[in-house]
């Protein structure tokens, strides 16, 4: 098992992550929050290392799958009401998970000032070095957070101080423009001030801050007409089909500064989502840290309890709350029947043996170990089985990391970028690195790609980890009705079942059903009844966010 990063009880404790009043009152309850604790090097660490799993906890349980996942139709969960309204194009200002999620999101946002503004009010213990090295990774995740924000609801409430907005919570919400700048700004900072390499296994580095500002570039590219944004340069024709060339460019930059780092594709794609190479890998930029131990020993918030979800058999997961929630239709038909080993390891197909599963009894062979399988392939990238197969997986605590960020995907946006309004390319840089991730999933290279090779290559190598919704709403920016089109022609919810003569080996059986038309409006989700209700402003128009002077200059960051 990796080394993780180690947290100090002092701080373990030091986030309110129980319900609250309003989601911006999510505040630091330790004394000290002048920060005057803050007395040395190892303080600053340990005031950060919260950012890496608390705060993200409810988000991770099942927003990160059923938003991610769930949205763009890779799940189906007819049962499961965190999923199945998001699927079905039916959610509603009440739907389950709306508040949750929203409130996950602020959870990051809200610490991450707290820990800014703690480390600029400390005394003169910690060195300068670290101080900088742990106000930029507080913005590094307040950056993530907003990208979420903006990409969801298309609009944001942009704070920087927790205490004050708690104490006027009736806020004006802020044009998603201004939630993808304020984000640049803060991944630009992280960019700029991390370290090189991780302190600790698992901390984010510069070369973490370059990969994801390569994705909130390409969103920003979507969502500009011309140059740096100022304000002005909002795209209104999200029909237009070509995006700001500007930020197409800021995403290639950042994508080589990324690969210039000491990340590496893992050489086998398994191995990605296997326990003992899973945590802190060659390949993660990164994860969220999880520890490892039942809730009852390392307590709850630092858990990680997706497997829960996804467990179809007590015989492969301590619980098994999964058996319903299964990969779509849509995503099995949609795999190249070449595409075999990152099916292996993402979906559970008649027939596909697993080691790693019920090992005492030589493993677990899908539909075949248990029978009554033969009408759904439920998700394996996330069942890595029992506390007796591998050692350490408790009920809802599976003790490895959710990815965030891995290298595998920079790679896909150096190419997404490089390619940019052409309708194809034969750039080598981009071939190298777009064929290194087919390569390694034993797929043969390609000579050109276009978008539909890259659409492709993003929603199979990265089916489950909680990243296709946002593929889709980037591209939604610019081909708005291509996006609505494609997404009422996925079959969601449709049955079907084995079938060895199909091509996908799965044949459909029944039509969709309980799903509403996707609609323009439906990129959007609404805010909750209950956030809106504790601030009106949320229904109203979104505003300007005034910027001060930029901290960073893009050209001496990418000189």
């Amino acid at each position: 098992m990796k080394t993780k990063i180690l947290f100090a009880t002092l701080f373990a404790g030091c986030l309110a992550l129980t319900s609250c009043d309003d989601f911006l009152t999510q505040q630091n309850t330790t004394q000290g929050s002048d920060g005057s604790f803050i007395d040395n090097d190892g303080a600053v660490l340990a005031t950060t290392s919260p950012l890496y799993n608390y705060v993200w906890n409810s988000f991770n349980e099942k927003a990160y799958y059923s938003m991610g996942d769930g949205r763009s139709n890779n799940i189906t969960a007819r049962w499961s009401d965190y999923i199945y309204p998001y699927t079905n194009f039916t959610e509603t200002s009440l739907s389950p998970g709306l508040e949750d999620s929203w409130n996950a999101f602020y959870s990051v946002v809200a610490q991450s000032n707290n820990v800014v503004n703690r480390i600029l009010n400390s005394g003169p213990g910690a060195s300068e070095a670290a101080k900088i090295q742990g106000m930029a990774e507080a913005r590094f995740m307040r950056g993530l957070a907003y990208w979420y924000i903006g990409s969801l609801w298309n609009k944001a409430i942009i704070y920087t101080n927790t205490t004050d907005a708690a104490a006027n919570p009736v806020l004006p919400a802020h044009r998603v423009t201004d939630v993808m700048e304020f984000a640049i700004r803060d991944l630009e900072y992280a960019a700029a001030n991390l370290a090189p390499q991780a302190s600790q296994a698992g901390r984010v580095t510069r070369y973490s801050a370059f990969g994801l500002l390569s994705r909130v570039y390409l969103s920003m590219a979507g969502l500009t007409t011309d140059g740096a944004y100022d304000g002005t340069n909002i795209a209104e024709d999200h029909n237009r089909g070509v995006r700001n060339t500007y930020y197409l460019d800021l995403a290639r930059k950042a994508a080589l500064k990324c690969i210039e780092g000491p990340a590496e594709l893992m050489e086998n794609y398994g191995d990605l989502f296997a326990v003992k190479t899973w945590n802190n890998n060659k390949e993660s930029l990164f994860q969220l840290q999880w520890l490892q131990g039942s809730t009852g020993a390392i307590g709850w918030g630092c858990n990680n309890a997706i497997s829960a979800f996804f467990g179809w058999s007590t015989m492969v997961c301590e619980v098994n709350w999964g058996n319903a929630t299964y990969a779509s239709f849509d995503l099995v038909r949609a795999y190249d029947k070449q595409d075999r080993i990152r099916r292996h390891h993402t979906i559970a197909t008649v027939g596909e043996y697993y080691p790693d599963l019920n090992v005492e009894n030589g493993g677990y062979t899908y539909n075949v170990t248990e029978s009554d399988y033969a009408k759904k392939c439920n998700v394996k990238k996330h069942v890595i089985g029992k506390l007796d197969d591998n050692g350490q997986s408790y009920q809802q605590s599976s003790g490895v990391n959710t990815y965030m960020l891995r290298l595998a995907e920079v790679y896909l946006n150096l190419a997404e970028a490089i390619l940019g309004n052409n309708a194809s390319t034969t750039d080598a840089t981009a071939l190298e690195y777009f064929n290194k991730v087919r390569t390694r999933a034993g797929m043969p290279s390609l000579s050109r790609i276009d978008y539909d090779a890259i659409h492709y290559e993003r929603r199979i190598e990265l089916a489950f980890e909680g990243q296709y919704w946002y593929d889709l709403l980037r591209r939604s920016y610019y081909m708005e009705s291509e996006v609505v089109t494609y997404l009422n022609h996925q079959d969601r919810n449709a049955s079907y079942e084995w079938n060895e003569e199909e091509e996908c080996q799965y044949e459909k059986t029944a039509d969709a059903t309980d799903v509403d038309q996707a609609t323009v409006a439906r990129l959007t989700l609404p805010v909750s009844d209950v956030d809106a209700g504790r601030n009106p402003k949320l229904k109203e128009a979104p505003v300007a966010y005034e910027f001060g002077a930029r901290e960073v200059s893009v050209e001496e960051l990418y000189k």
